[in-house]
């Protein structure tokens, strides 16, 4: 049993020792009955206050009986993002997860050289105001042209537990007539003298999409995709390597007229909580330009 809470700032975890981690020590319970990474027990241990059973202070080697109350006390975050009073779609949110609907153009994260605000600068901004001195941890990535669900983790630990964890599905518009459903399984690796752009080609990381036609006219498609691995533009580059680049991608397309951007969107987004383990589903509806551009194509009774 565990119990997460927020006391003037500072998150608290409460756990009760259950019978089978009996007799075993603080770290083994920690690393082995919870989930939490070698570094975030590094950094209980060393603060000050801690890691304490029924009141008292203890190491992470001390042992633990069952029955006892374990209470882990994390020390604030150093935030290095500064804050930005931006508008902040939150999907969902509790004392662990916040989930945002990101809209495109908007990084995800600041870049060198570019002082444009970003999501972390939105989502650090939204914390404070919260009177929250929290850091920007997400669990997934979106490209700056990309919209839709984002998820990210409120502390170290919660962010171990969900790495990898979040089930997506997402809908683009890709370019010319397509049918039936499919899966790309194809390596994907940094195309040669680039350092941002990705191709398909042998020494490449696995990387595999499953996909799905949803209406066409010919000259565009809507299609759901799921990803079963998490490499850098894989939905981009598979389409492309399928023969059907995204609409508005012209890192791996040509066509800007169909949209101003590369049409890629979150819009669904499933997974377990990692401290109730209820089952959280999230949708984002289409946005608007996307939405035109079907309409445009005369496939709005899709939508």
């Amino acid at each position: 049993m565990r119990e997460s809470s927020y006391n003037d700032g500072m998150e608290t975890m409460k756990f009760t020792i259950p019978k089978e981690y009996d007799g075993t020590s603080v770290q083994a319970f920690l690393r082995q009955g919870c989930g939490f990474s070698w570094r975030t027990v590094v950094r209980l241990k060393h603060h000050a206050g801690g890691i304490t059973v029924n009141g008292e202070q203890r190491r992470s080697i001390d042992r633990v009986n069952a029955g006892e109350e374990l209470l882990l006390c994390f020390p604030e975050d150093a935030v290095r993002i500064e804050g930005a009073d931006m508008p902040l779609n939150v999907v969902f949110e509790d004392e662990s997860l916040l989930v945002v609907d990101k809209p495109p153009y908007l990084a995800v994260h600041p870049s060198a050289g570019k002082s444009e605000p970003t999501l972390a600068n939105a989502v650090v901004g939204y914390y404070r105001r919260q009177g929250q001195a929290l850091s920007f941890r997400p669990t997934n990535r979106l490209d700056r042209n990309t919209s839709g669900l984002l998820l990210a983790a409120k502390n170290a630990h919660i962010a171990f537990a969900m790495a990898h964890k979040a089930d997506k599905t997402y809908l683009a518009i890709v370019l010319g007539e397509l049918h039936g459903s499919g899966t790309v399984d194809r390596p994907i690796r940094i195309k040669e003298g680039c350092c941002i752009t990705r191709e398909v080609g042998e020494g490449g990381k696995e990387s595999v999409t499953h996909y799905e036609a949803l209406a066409t006219d010919g000259e565009v498609t809507l299609v759901r995709l799921r990803l079963e691995t998490g490499r850098t533009h894989q939905i981009r580059v598979h389409m492309a390597w399928l023969g059907h680049p995204l609409a508005g991608d012209t890192m791996y397309g040509t066509d800007e007229t169909v949209m101003p951007r590369h049409a890629l969107h979150c819009e669904q987004m499933r997974f377990r909580h990692p401290l109730t383990e209820e089952e959280i589903r999230l949708h984002s509806p289409l946005p608007e330009d996307m939405v035109a551009c079907l309409r445009s194509h005369g496939l709005e009774d899709y939508l």
